[in-house]
């Protein structure tokens, strides 16, 4: 069986996850339960690594996807994909800053870190599901 063509709509299922297990996690330490807190990040710390195997063997296979929406959308996606991706390659480095803060016990960076790594994963994890729609549900080649 062919996985190929599964693999958009399982990303996307994997990034809604990601978000609903990333704000969930960010409303456990806002009610100071580490323990849940830390199982829900570690939950979208895989559901996110998930994500990445899966779309980095997706594109190394496919290549790039064209977008084939015309007029005024053209402009507001690829406005979308470019936030979306500057800020997914700066996670490459935000988010294992934050988890070794967490990891060494250092409370105070590892807040400074996650005010900023947070907003911009659960940014990433929503846009990644708008621009699947976009490409693959409602502007389709």
């Amino acid at each position: 069986m062919d996985i190929i063509p599964y693999l958009p709509t399982f990303q996307a299922i994997l990034n809604f996850i990601a978000a609903i297990i990333i704000t969930t996690g960010y409303f456990y330490i806002r009610n100071n339960n580490r323990v849940a807190h830390r199982r829900c990040m570690i939950g979208a710390l895989v559901t996110s690594g998930f994500f990445l195997v899966s779309y980095f063997y997706y594109h190394w296979t496919v290549g790039n996807v064209p977008f084939a929406g015309q007029g005024i959308i053209r402009p507001i996606y690829f406005s979308i994909l470019f936030t979306h991706v500057v800020l997914a390659l700066s996670m490459l480095a935000l988010v294992p800053m934050t988890v070794s803060f967490a990891i060494k016990g250092d409370t105070v960076m590892h807040k400074k870190f996650a005010r900023v790594t947070l907003p911009i994963w659960l940014y990433v994890s929503i846009t990644g599901v708008i621009i699947y729609l976009l490409v693959f549900h409602f502007y389709t080649a």
